[in-house]
Formats: C-alpha cells, structure tokens, sequence
C-alpha cells in the first residue's frame, strides 16, 4: 500500500476470514448446532496469536453467545487460545498449512466483498484503519464490515466491554510494534 499510492486505500485488504470460519467452527461445535447457526463472529486486529474473535457480540440462533454457551472460562481462555493458535496446531499436526481452507476463505471473502451484506449482519476483513473503534491511522486491521456489494464499511456502533477492549488493544499494540520493526528495517 506505501508503495502503490496511486491506489485507493480502500482497495487493500487482509483476509481474517479464515479465522472467522474457524471461530464458528469452534463456536458451533461446543453448543452442537451447525455451523450456519454461528452469527455476528468478527475477528479484531491482526492475524497473529494476538487476534481477538469476538464472542461477546456473536450469536447463536440470534442468541448472544454467552447465554448458548455458559461456559465463560472456556470462551475467554480455550476457545480464544484454539483460534488463536489454530494454523500453528495445523501446521504441527500436517506438517503443512491448511490451503484448502485458506482457499475458501479467499473465495469467501470475496464473495462477501461483492454481494451485499445483509441486513445487521457482518463479516471480517483486515482493512487500512481510519481511526474507527480508536484504532491508529494506517493500520492494517481486522474488523467487522458490511458492504452494498460495490463499496465496504466498518460496522459503527457494535458494543465493547473492558475484556474486548484489553484484547483489541493488544492486538493493535502488536500491529504498531510489527510496524516499527519493519520500519527500522527500511534504509534511511
């Protein structure tokens, strides 16, 4: 993107769908219902260890997480630390990364790009920060998005608690920190 500014900021993205899928996945299969069931799952910040699936706002059959799945200990610890760590457990188990299931994500983001979003729903994507939630300007950071199937928005509004808010802010800490890193790197 600092290298092509000649086209629009809008136009990058990196893709968290792949851990959006995962996390209803997961979500899905701890209160046994099908993964379709699993809504409103959006990943914040940077596709690392440090991602934040936001469970507190997702739901399950139109019903806040939480409430399906009683078991708060399990979401704030396990559930996160599986998505988390989830392409790291493939790669250890296969010995290789899970390009089928990136594949579908690209396919999947895509699609959600250029279809219109429905109505109250959303999806994740990594896009160049405007300042929204009181991220920093420029980052490349996941957030929930709906698009009219031409033109993309973050979602305002979606409520965060002190325990969502600690988790994004780590996460845009690790994208500042991995920019300045790259930053030192680049000649004078």
């Amino acid at each position: 993107m600092s290298n092509a500014a000649s086209v629009p900021k809008d136009r990058f993205f990196a893709m968290t769908m792949l851990d959006e899928n995962r996390s209803k996945t997961q979500l899905a299969k701890k209160a046994s219902v099908d993964v379709t069931a699993v809504t409103h799952l959006a990943i914040w910040g940077n596709h690392s260890s440090t991602m934040y699936p936001d469970f507190f706002n997702a739901k399950i059959h139109n019903r806040p997480v939480p409430e399906v799945i009683g078991h708060r200990e399990w979401l704030e610890k396990d559930f996160i630390a599986i998505i988390q760590q989830r392409g790291a457990a493939i790669i250890k188990a296969r010995g290789l990364s899970s390009a089928a299931s990136a594949a579908n994500a690209v396919v999947d983001t895509v699609r959600q790009l250029v279809t219109p979003t429905e109505p109250g729903k959303w999806f994740s994507v990594a896009v160049c920060s405007p300042g929204d939630y009181g991220i920093e300007n420029g980052l490349i950071f996941s957030y929930p998005v709906r698009t009219d199937g031409k033109k993309w928005e973050i979602v305002q509004g979606v409520p965060l608690n002190d325990f969502s808010q600690a988790k994004i802010a780590a996460t845009e800490a690790e994208l500042k920190d991995e920019r300045a890193m790259v930053a030192d790197l680049l000649p004078k």
